[in-house]
C-alpha cells in the first residue's frame, strides 16, 4: 500500500507562513531599520544641494568658513599678480577714465587674480552674491575647489557664525593700485576680500602679493592685526590718494597747521594698513587716511571691515556709514581713523566734502 501523504488545510498553510514571516522579521527588523535611518540621514532633501559634513545648512553661510576661503582667495590671486608681474607680461591697456579724467589700466594681473578669486569664492559659496571691480567672463570660468580647510589661527580665534545667504555680498578686489603695479611700485599692490552683511562690513582680508603679508578681521570675532600704541591727532599724518594730495594738503595745513605732514601713496588697502601695526620694511605709517573723491566700493570695502573689527571707523567726509549694498560706488569721499576722535577730525575738515562728488 503506498504510503499516505501528509495533507494541510488551507487554515494550516496561512499559521504555517504568518509564523515564518514573524521569525524572518525579528532577525532582519534591526538590520533594516538601521539602514533606512541611515538612508535618511545621508540622502539630501529631494532637488535641494548636498551639504557638505559640519557646514551650515543649504541657505545659510558660515562667517568663519568665508573668512577662510576669503583669506585664501586673496593669496591665490596674488599669486597670480606676482607671476604676471615678475614675467614682465602685464599686457597693459587702458579700460577707460575716471571722474577726474585719469586714464585706468587693465593689466593680465587684474584679469587673471579675478578669474581665481571668483571662482574660488563661487564654488565654495555659490548662492552668495559676490561684487568684483573685473567682468567675469564666462569663457574663461574654471573650477577652484576648496577643500574647506580652515587655518589654525582663525580655528583659534573665530568662532563658527551662520547667517542667511541671501544677506551677505562678497566684494572683490582683484588687483588695488593697479596703475602703481604698472610703474613696477610693488609696496602699494593688494588683493582684497570683503564680506558684508545686510550691507555692513564684517570681514576685511587685504593681502600684500610682494611681501606675502595679509591682514584679517572679523566684526565681533577676532584678527591677526592690530592697533598702533599711539596716534597724533593735534598735527596728524594724513595718508592720501598720490592724485590727490593737492588738494587734501591745502585744507589739511590750514585745519592742523604748517607741521601736518601728507603722505601720497597708491592703493587704498595700503592706506589703512597705514593705520595700524604692520610689520613691513616697505609699509609707511599714517594717523589718518582722507579721500576726497568718488571711489569704488571693492577699494574701501575691507579696509572699512577691519577697521569696524579693531574699534576704528571709516565713513563719507560728513560722517555717514557706508552701506556696501546697491551701486558699487561711493560719493561721499571719505575718512578713516583708528583710537582717535573721529568725529571730532570729520568736524574739523568740512570743506574737503564740497570736492568729493566733483
Amino acid at each position: 500500500m503506498a504510503p499516505m501523504g501528509i495533507r494541510l488545510s488551507p487554515l494550516g498553510m496561512a499559521v504555517f507562513c504568518l509564523l515564518g514571516l514573524g521569525v524572518l522579521y525579528h532577525l532582519y527588523s534591526g538590520f533594516l531599520a538601521g539602514r533606512f535611518a541611515f538612508f535618511m540621514l545621508s540622502e539630501p532633501a529631494a532637488g535641494g544641494p548636498e551639504s557638505p559634513r559640519g557646514s551650515a545648512p543649504a541657505g545659510a553661510v558660515d562667517l568663519r568658513e568665508l573668512l577662510a576661503v576669503s583669506v585664501l582667495a586673496a593669496v591665490r590671486g596674488g599669486q597670480e599678480v606676482k607671476r604676471v608681474r615678475e614675467g614682465n607680461v602685464l599686457n597693459a591697456k587702458a579700460k577707460g577714465k575716471t571722474r577726474e579724467g585719469a586714464e585706468e589700466q587693465l593689466t593680465s594681473g587684474d584679469l587673471l587674480s579675478n578669474r581665481r578669486m571668483f571662482y574660488l569664492l563661487k564654488g565654495a559659496f555659490p548662492a552668495v552674491q559676490i561684487n568684483s571691480e573685473e567682468r567675469v567672463d564666462t569663457a574663461d570660468q574654471e573650477t577652484v575647489s576648496w577643500d574647506r580647510s580652515i587655518p589654525e589661527d582663525i580655528k583659534q580665534k573665530i568662532q563658527p557664525k551662520e547667517v542667511p545667504a541671501e544677506s551677505v555680498t562678497v566684494w572683490i578686489d582683484p588687483l588695488d593700485a593697479t596703475q602703481e603695479y604698472t610703474e613696477d611700485l610693488r609696496q602699494y599692490v593688494t588683493t582684497m576680500v570683503c564680506v558684508a552683511v545686510n550691507g555692513k562690513p564684517v570681514i576685511g582680508v587685504i593681502h600684500k602679493p610682494f611681501s606675502s603679508y595679509t591682514a584679517w578681521a572679523m566684526v565681533d570675532g577676532g584678527s591677526n592685526v592690530k592697533a598702533r600704541s599711539s596716534y597724533n591727532e593735534k598735527t596728524p599724518r594724513i595718508i592720501v590718494s598720490r592724485s590727490h594730495a593737492g588738494k587734501v594738503e591745502q585744507v589739511a595745513r590750514q585745519t592742523f597747521g604748517n607741521k601736518t605732514v601728507i603722505i601720497p601713496a597708491g592703493g587704498a588697502g595700503y592706506k589703512v594698513l597705514a593705520l595700524l601695526d604692520v610689520d613691513e620694511k616697505n609699509q609707511e605709517e599714517a594717523d589718518v587716511y582722507i579721500h576726497v573723491t568718488y571711489i569704488k566700493k571693492w577699494d574701501i570695502c575691507a579696509g572699512n571691515a577691519v577697521l569696524r573689527a579693531l574699534g576704528g571707523h571709516m565713513t563719507t567726509l560728513t560722517g555717514e556709514e557706508i552701506s556696501y549694498t546697491g551701486s558699487d560706488g561711493n560719493e561721499g569721499g571719505l575718512i578713516a581713523s583708528i583710537n582717535m576722535n573721529h568725529k571730532a577730525l570729520i568736524e574739523k575738515l568740512p570743506d574737503l566734502e564740497k570736492t568729493s562728488h566733483k
